[in-house]
């Protein structure tokens, strides 16, 4: 039964159950999030690191955690994990691998609104390559913003809404190079770094830094660059 939710968009949910069997296949279709999940995992320890902070210890929350791959690469880096996903196959395959890497994770298959109802709290809170998936992105920041705690942070990652990115991330790798499976994002639903950051200051939130993520075709390699075209990851902190 799928949760009441103002951000959980079903479609997306069941696309990505479909998926479940393939997340830790680093050739599959989740292929890009394995390329690009070290790139993720420097930027927060650098926004922690900058405050003289560490991931070790902290209390670390991933939403749309799917399969584990950010959470996983979270605990590793010594974070205690809380990781939470609608699609309770996505889960399944993260309480599986997670138990095949030695790890601790409490993974839950539960929306971001149900867990703020609870009044949980955490010193970091993640959204990875999740905002363009639900409805209602700036309630849906609200919501993750309402589990930071005072002097904590959040993190996103996500697509921005320009021709470029309709180009690249939608014509390029959904139809032309097959790196991710048709149909999987909607350029209408990609988010402008403006639009982030005035729905973190809606959130209460203090918008701190900002990075791209670029692919270079002849390298065949990821890197984090001040190209915000397509990819990019942003942090922001409660006072």
């Amino acid at each position: 039964m799928q949760p009441n939710s103002s951000s959980v968009d079903p479609a997306d949910v069941a696309r990505f159950e479909q998926l479940s069997a393939s997340w830790w296949d680093p050739r599959g279709p989740m292929k890009p999030l394995h390329q690009i999940n070290p790139l993720r995992l420097r930027f927060v320890e650098e926004q922690l690191q900058g405050a003289g902070q560490s991931l070790a210890g902290l209390r670390v929350l991933d939403i749309g955690c799917g399969g584990g791959l950010f959470s996983e690469a979270l605990a590793q880096a010594g974070a205690q994990v809380t990781a939470i996903d609608p699609s309770p196959g996505v889960i399944d395959v993260a309480r599986i691998h997670m138990k095949e890497s030695g790890l601790t994770i409490d993974y839950r298959s539960q929306t971001a609104e149900d867990l703020a109802a609870s009044g949980a709290q955490f010193d970091v809170v993640c959204a990875m390559e999740v905002l363009e998936h639900v409805v209602d992105m700036p309630s849906f920041v609200r919501t993750a913003g309402s589990m930071v705690r005072p002097g904590g942070w959040f993190f996103a990652a996500t697509l921005n809404r320009t021709l470029k990115s309709f180009a690249l991330a939608i014509v390029g790798a959904e139809y032309v190079l097959g790196w991710v499976p048709k149909g999987t994002h909607q350029w209408e639903k990609f988010i402008t770094p403006a639009e982030l950051e005035d729905a973190m200051e809606d959130a209460e939130l203090q918008a701190r830094a900002r990075a791209g993520v670029v692919f270079n075709p002849l390298r065949a390699k990821w890197s984090v660059s001040r190209d915000t075209d397509i990819n990019y990851m942003m942090s922001a902190r409660r006072s």
